[in-house]
């Protein structure tokens, strides 16, 4: 027995080493990949790159302003997290936020003016080109890896100074970077050739004169200043630091958060139009739109500026009705802004032809900057459809979807590119809520690029262009599937009348309709109208009189030729109810469209009302008599009722008609 126990003692001895050995291991492995979850630290997001310690993070790009997963572009945001003031309004409440953008995880080598750069910039230069740099870089400053290391590789602004005039490119150059031990750029100063700038510290001079290469023009050269390092500075200071630069042409505003620096490195004449440089400080994101809603009393109210046809320069006015002082751009944006205040809309939409193109908005970015300064500035939300002439003049930054990230990059912009696996860019979906606790969808904006021109017969000859582009098979199908999505709800719309917001909430003003279950009401914009747009309108049963109202017969049609069945396929197919038993009713009771400035009628086909908005500019083609004019879609008890109106440059207010709901002709039945 004593022998049988010790041998069995040391058994256990034999493998209880071993045994605890691999359940420790067992344990601790356990514990870091299953159990342990470490917080983010610079090792995580940190690796060496061209400059040390580059800083990369796998989710930056997918979070910039203006990138497809912006948030800012979703409608139906989730629900605001329990408030205690039961007065405030929902869309007016602080939700939990995105994380902001990393600045460190953007990329220093790249010219990108709308990436919130916090980083600072630590050298500056005027380089002479003899070459289009559109393809490859050759004119780049010289430096050294050491340099590249410490200060940050050479970045080129992409705008020539000279693009207008001089013997060869003028472009600015310069470096950005993250060490904490390299004096940053504090200031900029243009002085001419005699003077010296102003203020102590490091000033340092730009080795070429602004205007170099054009004759005649006295020098300007650019002076910087290098104060202190970034671990050197104050809050306040490093929010001051010049972060961006960039050139504008015209006398147009600078994009949102830049200032103009004086003088312009071109002065405004005969044949040229102003240039100037333009620098960021500090980090200024663009303000986003709250979610779109009804008011509490459910009203909701839509202003359509058709064709304004900016260019670079101001221009003249084109038919103008009285004098036009200060060029078409002062006087439509001065029109523009009585109109806004008179009006004051919950959505601007801006249907195409933002951009006159025909080689005078060569420039894109300069033209954006300003073509909705009027809106951006009361702080109205803002959506735009693309028009035939947007992207003739495509330079860098000028195609339609580098337009949208532009637009996306301004303050209140809505604008989204839309998928794109199909025709065009710019085809989204905007929603309107109600104004209770229920958010609920109320109303439905869809937008469309109608796009620009086709190929015509005669195109192999080298005419261009020759026809106007057409909605096509795969927009149709889009809508379609859209229109699928879209739940219906039970109308005429009842709001919430707890204590959420402590009122009681005000009721239609005349006996509800029968109540149904449909979809939300919805309006449609796109450029280009619809071959339908001219065909036989509805007579209005209690009449017999066609439904028809304002001109259409001051220009000849401006639809396309060609023509996939948008109207037939599209809208007469999408309706309130998935059946027709409710009558067949179209779910887009309105089609609104610009392209023809002298046509401002709404006429209704088959249900559907087609409506033009008439030109709002004085940049582009009118008429004697006729006034510039914006297009007001007014749309009130809870979605159920939408009338529209004119409001011409005089202040006069024509054309009033109910649409659809109480007071509107009988809808179509087919």
């Amino acid at each position: 027995m004593a022998i049988t126990l010790g041998r069995f003692i040391r058994f256990i001895r034999s493998i209880f080493v071993p045994a605890t050995a691999i359940i420790g291991f067992s344990s601790l492995l356990t514990f870091f990949f299953v159990l342990y979850q470490p917080t983010r630290g610079p090792g995580d997001i940190q690796r060496l790159g061209w400059q040390a310690w580059d800083v990369v993070s796998s989710s930056s790009a997918s979070n910039l302003p203006g990138s497809a997963n912006d948030s800012h572009v979703d409608q139906e945001v989730p629900p605001t997290p329990g408030n205690p003031d039961g007065n405030v309004d929902w869309w007016n409440v602080t939700g939990p936020s995105a994380s902001p953008v990393d600045s460190a995880s953007l990329p220093l080598d790249v010219w990108s003016p709308l990436l919130p750069h916090d980083t600072g910039l630590s050298d500056i230069a005027v380089v002479r080109c003899m070459f289009d740099l559109t393809m490859t870089d050759v004119c780049a400053p010289s430096s050294s890896t050491s340099d590249d290391a410490i200060k940050g590789k050479w970045v080129r602004v992409h705008r020539d100074l000279n693009l207008q005039s001089g013997m060869w490119h003028l472009l600015l150059y310069y470096r950005r970077t993250r060490r904490r031990d390299v004096p940053l750029i504090s200031d900029i100063q243009l002085l001419p050739s005699d003077a010296t700038p102003s203020g102590d510290g490091d000033w340092t001079k730009a080795s070429l004169s602004l205007r170099d290469g054009v004759v005649r023009a006295p020098s300007l050269f650019l002076w910087f200043r290098k104060e202190k390092t970034l671990g050197n500075m104050s809050d306040g200071e490093r929010q001051s630091l010049i972060t961006e630069l960039d050139v504008v042409f015209g006398d147009g505003d600078p994009w949102y958060g830049f200032e103009r620096l004086s003088p312009p490195t071109t002065e405004k004449s005969a044949r040229s139009e102003s240039v100037s440089i333009t620098v960021r400080r500090g980090v200024k994101p663009p303000p986003r739109a709250p979610p779109l809603h009804f008011s509490h009393d459910g009203r909701f109210k839509i202003m359509q500026i058709a064709d304004l046809h900016f260019s670079v320069a101001g221009g003249p006015c084109r038919d103008p009705t009285s004098p036009c002082d200060g060029g078409a751009y002062a006087y439509t944006e001065s029109l523009l802004e009585r109109a806004l205040d008179e009006e004051r809309p919950d959505l601007v939409v801006f249907t195409g032809d933002q951009l006159n193109g025909q080689g005078t908005s060569w420039d894109p970015t300069s033209v954006l900057a300003k073509f909705a300064a009027p809106v951006i500035s009361r702080r109205i939300p803002w959506a735009a459809v693309f028009g035939n002439h947007d992207d003739e003049d495509a330079r860098d930054s000028g195609s339609r979807r580098d337009q949208v990230r532009l637009m996306q990059g301004l303050p209140y912009s809505l604008v989204q590119a839309g998928p794109e696996d199909i025709h065009g860019v710019g085809n989204y979906v905007l929603k309107v809520l109600s104004a209770d606790a229920s958010k609920t969808h109320l109303l439905t904006m869809y937008f469309l690029d109608s796009g620009a021109y086709a190929a015509g017969f005669f195109d192999w000859l080298g005419f261009w262009p020759t026809e106007y582009d057409y909605l096509r098979q795969d927009q149709i199908d889009w809508f379609l599937q859209q229109s699928s999505t879209i739940n219906p709800i039970l109308r005429p719309f009842t709001p919430d009348g707890g204590k959420d917001f402590g009122d009681v909430w005000a009721r239609q003003q005349h006996p509800p309709a029968a109540q149904k279950l449909a979809k939300p009401n919805a309006l449609m914009f796109f450029h280009i109208p619809l071959q339908e747009s001219y065909s036989r309108p509805d007579a209005d049963p209690r009449t017999g009189q066609p439904l028809d109202i304002g001109s259409s017969d001051t220009e000849s049609p401006g639809s396309a030729k060609k023509n996939a069945g948008f109207f037939e396929k599209g809208l007469l197919r999408a309706l309130e109810t998935p059946h027709r038993g409710a009558g067949g009713i179209p779910e887009v009771k309105v089609v609104g469209n610009g392209h023809c400035h002298v046509t401002d009628n709404c006429r209704r086909v088959n249900g559907v009302w087609l409506c033009f908005g008439g030109g709002g500019s004085f940049a582009g083609y009118g008429k004697i008599g006729f006034d510039r004019r914006f297009r007001i879609y007014e749309i009130s008890d809870y979605e159920e009722t939408i009338q529209t109106y004119k409001r011409l440059a005089n202040d006069e207010i024509i054309d009033r008609m109910v649409l659809a709901g109480h007071g509107a002709p009988d809808p179509y039945v087919w």
